[in-house]
């Protein structure tokens, strides 16, 4: 399935605390690495494109992707919401002789550490204080008072688990945590 040149980078973190924005930082500046695209079955939003942002299916066509083992992880993140890491576009940037970064939430990033031991490297992106996420989901002017709650909920519970991971690195300066995340990725891949 995998050899020993097949590296793996997860990203994790409670929603809010700067992993995309990591991400995207990374990959502009390493053509080596590679977005995984992740499989949802929720809407696009707004100029989302399937292939590019999420494979955006359907949960029944999810659902028996689960039954043909083609999930890498996979969780219902919200209540019928399922996302999850196709093996296929693992392999499909294996292929292109590629390292693919995984941006994912923190169980499926368990899930991928157990499925690839000895090839992955995880990083979790912590927020510098519950109080400091609420300020930054709030400042996205997306969230109803019922779904911040959730989220902050949701928050808590990840950040019970952050030490799980190989590296938690604290996002209260946003160049500061991407360098630090940078140094650590550029040590594991040997670059």
């Amino acid at each position: 399935m995998t050899n020993a040149e097949n590296k793996i980078i997860i990203i994790t973190a409670p929603s809010g605390a700067g992993k995309t924005s990591i991400t995207r930082w990374l990959l502009q500046k390493y053509p080596k690495l590679s977005f995984s695209v992740s499989a949802a079955t929720r809407q696009p939003r707004g100029a989302e494109q399937n292939g590019v942002d999420y494979y955006f299916m359907s949960v029944e066509d999810f659902q028996q992707k689960i039954k043909e083992n083609a999930f890498a992880e996979w969780e219902m993140v919200y209540d019928g919401k399922y996302y999850g890491t196709l093996k296929s576009e693992l392999g499909r940037i294996w292929a292109e002789g590629k390292t693919p970064m995984l941006d994912v939430d923190v169980k499926g990033a368990i899930h991928v550490q157990k499925q690839y031991p000895n090839n992955t490297l995880s990083l979790f992106i912590e927020p510098p204080s519950v109080d400091e996420l609420k300020k930054r989901l709030e400042s996205r002017g997306t969230e109803t008072p019922e779904s911040l709650q959730t989220r902050l909920s949701k928050a808590a519970y990840e950040i019970s688990f952050k030490h799980h991971f190989d590296r938690i690195i604290v996002n209260d300066d946003l160049p500061k945590a991407c360098a630090e995340t940078e140094n650590v990725i550029r040590q594991f891949l040997n670059w």
